[in-house]
Formats: structure tokens, C-alpha cells, sequence
């Protein structure tokens, strides 16, 4: 039952991005077979049909979410979960992306938080579905696969996770959970920010984690940033993740400058490179980013436009490849 309507609803954001892009030829072909209007009444009616579409599109996604924090807050007591109960840092997103190296792929990922009134003010349940590696390692969105244009497959990719976290500090939750198949994983994730001066600042995030399959790993995320304004901004993030599978640790780094014009709009320009220490190849892969996020409706629908150029190596490689990248995606914040 979830899973059909979770990807009922993916289908209807998905719908909902479309609903402000039609085109003027299907208007115009609509407005042969009803009555004449005037061209200003039409184009109202229009506006306001798909502005109610898609709240209401967005209002489907939260009664989804409140429904499932209902059920999961009646599995620890008698306390309704309109008793203080709240979901924080949802969204939902759909994201399309090519290189000329990896092909072509969508994906879809959905997260939430569940402050549940059954289980008071230091626990939260969490549930979603992303990628099933960078969900363990708590790797940074700055890194994963979705922003550097690789390709992910549903079946082997992705997961769907449910699990439990605990504020033990302020610094420092604990999270247990399942994910695919009833796989058993858990979390120790400590994150501390410093203001280094007026202009300079200073985050670090540590996670331990373990899951069944090769036992304990952490990744450890840097990141400084040096704001030039109130708008401008040069931010250096490093990342670094250790686990049986790899060759020493696998390794991300990125320079650039971020730009923000007003609230919500963010350009940016980055050089990244990856790669694990201990292999053939220090460094598997480095290139650059140009990525474009903008609210497309209201201010918790918004779209991003990536366009990238990568210079990848494998192992077996004597020389490296170029390859051009483009994505797209839309996120409902809800």
C-alpha cells in the first residue's frame, strides 16, 4: 500500500511540472472548442486552473505524509499524533540526467521527517527513498551520484528506508533502520559549525556507520566558506568515506562560487575531482559543474539545470575520457 502511493504521487509531481509549461498551440487548440472569451479572461482561467493543480498536487503529498505519521506514531502509544505531531524536511523529487560516458536515467527520491508526540521530544522516525549507498554513508548531496550526472539504476541503485533517530545532544543523533529487502543499517552522526570570523566559517560532520553486509565504515565531511558578500560566496567541501570495499578511502573535493540572487535563486560554479587513495588511479575522475536552482511555482517548487564536463578514468584505462553531462530536475518541498 505505501509503495503504490508513493509512486502515485511521483507520477502526479512529475504531471505537476508540466502543468506550467504547456504550450500556447494546445491553448489555443482548447479554446476552438468552448465558447469565445476574452484573450485576458482565457488566459486567467488558465493561470488559475494550474495554480490549483498544483496545490493540490502538493496538498496529496502531505496528507501522504501525515497519514503515514499517523500510523507509524500508533505503533508506540495511545497519543494522537495531532498532539504535537509534525513532519519537517519533506520533499519530493523526480530528476532526469545524460553523459555522453554513462547514458542516460531518472530517478526518484522522497525523505521526511516523523516528530512523532508517542515518542516526546528527543526521537523522530525518518523514511524515504534514495540511493542506497550515499543513505548509509551519509555521504553530502554535494557528492552523490544524482549531482554528478551518474547514472542509477532503480533495481540496484535506490532503496526505500524507514527508520528511528535519537537527539542525544545537540551535536549528536543516533539513527537505526531497514532499508530494501529488511536490511538492518545504523548511524552515529556528529555535526558541529564554527563562524570562524565576519566573513569566514567552518563546518565538520563525522559519521560512523555499520551495516550487516561489510560491517563498520565513516565518512568525514569538511567544509569552509568565504563569503564575499552577502550574495557571493567561495565554498571549498571535502568529503571521505572509509568501509571494507574500498581502497583506502574513496575520496570528493570541490572549489566554487555561489551566487544568490534574492532568496531562492542560486548559480554556482565548481570543479570537482573524486577518486580512492589507494588505487591504480589516485584520481578516477575531475571536471566541472554549472548548476542553475530557481522556484518554478510559488516558493516550494523548484527546478535545477545542471550542465557538466568530466574527464572520467578507470581502472583499466590508459587515458582519460571527456564526457558532457546535462540534468534536470523538480522538487516539491512540502
Amino acid at each position: 500500500m505505501i509503495c503504490r502511493r508513493f509512486w502515485h504521487f511521483a507520477l502526479v509531481v512529475a504531471l505537476a511540472g508540466c502543468a506550467g509549461t504547456t504550450s500556447p498551440h494546445v491553448r489555443d487548440n482548447d479554446a476552438r472548442t468552448t465558447p469565445a472569451a476574452p484573450p485576458t479572461q482565457r488566459l486567467a482561467g488558465a493561470e488559475h486552473e494550474s495554480e490549483d493543480f498544483v496545490d493540490t498536487t502538493r496538498r496529496k503529498v502531505r496528507e501522504f505524509a501525515h497519514w503515514l505519521g499517523e500510523e507509524v506514531n500508533d505503533w508506540f502509544g495511545d497519543k494522537p499524533f495531532a498532539d504535537g505531531g509534525k513532519v519537517s524536511h519533506g520533499r519530493l523529487g523526480i530528476r532526469a540526467s545524460w553523459r555522453e560516458d554513462d547514458g542516460s536515467s531518472t530517478s526518484v527520491r522522497f525523505r521526511a521527517r516523523f516528530d512523532l508526540p508517542n515518542l516526546k521530544d528527543k526521537a523522530y522516525v525518518f523514511f524515504g527513498q534514495e540511493n542506497e549507498r550515499e543513505l548509509i554513508s551519509d555521504q553530502p548531496e554535494t557528492f552523490s551520484r544524482e549531482q554528478q550526472l551518474l547514472r542509477e539504476r532503480r533495481s540496484a541503485d535506490q532503496t526505500g528506508f524507514l527508520g528511528l533517530g535519537f537527539n542525544l545532544r545537540d551535536y549528536v543523533d543516533l539513527r537505526v533502520g531497514v532499508r530494501g529487502g529488511i536490511k538492518p543499517y545504523a548511524q552515529a552522526r556528529y555535526r558541529r559549525s564554527w563562524a570562524l570570523s565576519a566573513s569566514n566559517s567552518a563546518e565538520f560532520r563525522e559519521t560512523v556507520f555499520w551495516r550487516a553486509s561489510d560491517g563498520l565504515g565513516s565518512t568525514t565531511a569538511i567544509n569552509l566558506e568565504h563569503a564575499y558578500s552577502p550574495s557571493l560566496a567561495l565554498k571549498w567541501q571535502n568529503a571521505a568515506t572509509l568501509t571494507k570495499e574500498t581502497d583506502g578511502f574513496a575520496w570528493s573535493s570541490s572549489i566554487g562560487m555561489f551566487k544568490t540572487f534574492g532568496d531562492t535563486r542560486l548559480l554556482s560554479l565548481e570543479a570537482l575531482a573524486s577518486g580512492e587513495t589507494g588505487a591504480e588511479t589516485d584520481v578516477g575522475e575531475y571536471g566541472i559543474r554549472l548548476k542553475w536552482l530557481q522556484p518554478v511555482y510559488r516558493d516550494w517548487l523548484l527546478a535545477e539545470f545542471i550542465v557538466g564536463h568530466f574527464w572520467p578514468r578507470g581502472h583499466e584505462d590508459r587515458e582519460r575520457d571527456r564526457s558532457w553531462a546535462v540534468g534536470a530536475g523538480l522538487e516539491m518541498r512540502f
